[in-house]
């Protein structure tokens, strides 16, 4: 409501910088009564200076699931996977089978991941039976790869030509996990860009000191072999969405999903292209 987009990079704090904060130290300084004001400075990709943003604190309630639907599309924004993902999930596609609409997105932008099971079990309502959703690879030849399989509760049958999932860097672990899986299994389009690459297994170590030590023990695979970890995962059609679209309100990248299912023509944008035409400028 303020403001604030994601991607934005913390300057200050009520006057005080971030630059050399603790995560913690910051969130302490965010938070406080209902109803109190904090100013907070960023860095916006494409702005020549720091933008001040006025934040009156109150109670945030992040929603798992948002639905809508655009002519023939229906479209499911999934938050989080939570802990009631999977029932929120389940109701919406409930919903999706009842509206007539004969095409799908899956929205997953800005979905920072979660439970590992509700990424299987949304899966599952997508693949086939026994068809692999994620690897756990831990990089070893003695160790054998943990493989999780969809259950095999299929709605109804999707393809790349009515299917479409929405990512872009904000869209991290299940996000990916999920994303993967339905475009390794070639039942679904993704559009968007890059994802973030969170495909690490860590464990939590406890030392004798009393401090404790993350340790990477595993990574996450798609179906097709691809690690997560390796710079995320790469659309099949790149749309990206600029801050000030975000602004204004506009959605490049929903409109292309909209588009594609109506059986349009829409090209990835050639992002080397407008690197050259950047460096070409005097």
């Amino acid at each position: 409501k303020a403001g604030i987009l994601a991607g934005d990079v913390l300057v200050k704090i009520n006057d005080v910088s971030a630059e050399s904060m603790r995560v913690d130290e910051a969130v302490n300084m965010i938070r406080g009564e209902r109803g109190t004001e904090v100013v907070l400075q960023v860095y916006r990709e494409g702005e020549m200076e720091f933008i001040d943003i006025p934040i009156v604190r109150d109670t945030i309630s992040i929603p798992t699931v948002k639905t809508e639907q655009i002519d023939d599309t229906f479209i499911i924004s999934l938050y989080s996977f939570n802990a009631v993902a999977e029932t929120q999930m389940k109701k919406a596609l409930r919903e999706y089978l009842e509206s007539g609409a004969d095409t799908l997105v899956l929205d997953l932008r800005g979905n920072p991941g979660g439970f590992l099971q509700g990424a299987v079990s949304i899966a599952s309502y997508f693949l086939p039976a026994g068809k692999v959703v994620v690897k756990e690879s831990f990089g070893s030849e003695d160790i054998e790869d943990e493989v999780f399989r969809s259950r095999g509760r299929l709605i109804q049958i999707f393809n790349p030509t009515n299917l479409v999932v929405l990512v872009d860097n904000g869209s991290a672990s299940a996000s990916e996990i999920l994303a993967g899986a339905l475009k390794d299994h070639e039942v679904a389009t993704i559009i968007g860009s890059q994802t973030f690459g969170k495909g690490s297994v860590q464990e939590l170590v406890e030392l004798d000191s009393g401090s404790s030590l993350k340790v990477t023990v595993a990574r996450w695979l798609t179906p097709a072999g691809v690690s997560i970890s390796d710079g995320g995962l790469t659309p099949d059609i790149k749309i990206s969405r600029t801050p000030q679209q975000r602004i204004a309100g506009e959605d490049p990248q929903k409109d292309a999903a909209v588009r594609f299912l109506a059986g349009e023509e829409v090209v990835s944008e050639d992002f080397t292209d407008d690197l050259l035409s950047d460096e070409t400028v005097e």
